[in-house]
């Protein structure tokens, strides 16, 4: 008992040492690892790569044990797969890293763009309106319609491989675009800086294994879209009229054309009337409902 009373001491004398030898730039260090840390686990925590993440972690985890327990051919294996695992990483996360890439490098240049944007909120506002007035005359006809607003990732290539319009999207030219007998209605409307600029855009699917069965072909390119990008991505399914909207690769459903003027504001629109350049919050807070299954078909 004496030599551990005597051993407590020293332990404790050893510990404050350590703390005072700590140093602002060492506190500084931490944290921002600590926030790197976590804007990492929330961006893979939803998405596929959350899956492959675990997977790593578990090898690791498994490198580590084989190492104490020095079982050296196991040891031998792992050290070879670590060895080329970082190529391994590299393509099987592309996607996810390239959509994190984008999304970082978009958020530095939030002030320097807001500095010479010309905000004219009335023009946003009566955009939003004519596109929610066209988006529920669309629902209460059941008319399929896939509408993208591009925001800090730019859309150039996508908007190659539809038709450049470059018109005001005023209520009536939507609903015309995405007539069902149409050329221009089975593909995507791309709106940039307030203005329908490309019609029958051709977007990415989404590749997600866990999206429903019941999705079809509209709804997996909306998602897709919003995977790759920062765009907000609105869907009117053909079969049942449903307003659904794709954020970061998240879909929610059940909008009324009232409940979706307010997310795209809030999502077009930043805190104080400010159009959101920068990298988005959304897909907290919901104006739908959670996704529900439909029929399968071939949106």
């Amino acid at each position: 008992m004496r030599p551990l009373l005597i051993a407590v001491p020293q332990q404790l004398t050893d510990l404050w040492d350590i703390v005072r030898r700590i140093s602002f730039l060492d506190v500084l260090d931490i944290l921002l690892v600590s926030v790197l840390l976590y804007y990492l686990f929330k961006f893979v925590r939803e998405r596929r790569a959350g899956k492959l993440a675990m997977g790593v972690l578990l090898l690791i985890a498994a490198n580590i044990l084989v190492h104490v327990l020095d079982m050296y051919l196991l040891r031998f294996i792992l050290q070879n797969i670590i060895q080329v695992g970082f190529i391994t990483l590299v393509i099987l996360f592309q996607p996810e890293i390239r959509s994190m890439l984008e999304k970082v490098g978009a958020t530095p240049m939030k002030g320097f763009r807001s500095l010479g944007e010309s905000r004219d909120l009335d023009a946003v506002h009566t955009m939003i309106g004519e596109v929610t007035q066209a988006v529920g005359d669309l629902s209460e006809s059941k008319t399929g319609a896939l509408i993208v607003f591009e925001r800090t990732t730019k859309l150039g290539d996508l908007i190659l491989t539809g038709t450049v319009i470059d018109a005001f999207p005023a209520a009536f030219l939507i609903k015309n675009i995405f007539y069902n007998k149409a050329p221009m209605h089975d593909g995507a409307m791309i709106i940039r800086n307030g203005r329908i600029n490309a019609a029958g855009c051709l977007l990415p699917l989404s590749s997600n294994p866990d999206i429903s069965k019941d999705l079809g072909t509209r709804h997996r390119a909306g998602l897709g879209m919003s995977e790759n990008s920062d765009a907000v991505v609105v869907i009117v399914s053909e079969e049942t009229g449903t307003i659904s909207t794709a954020v970061e690769g998240k879909l929610t459903r059940d909008y009324s054309p009232d409940t979706l003027r307010t997310f795209l504001t809030g999502a077009l629109l930043g805190d104080g009337g400010r159009k959101r350049f920068g990298f988005p919050n959304l897909g907290r807070e919901r104006a739908g409902s959670p996704e529900k299954k439909t029929r399968p078909n071939a949106e």
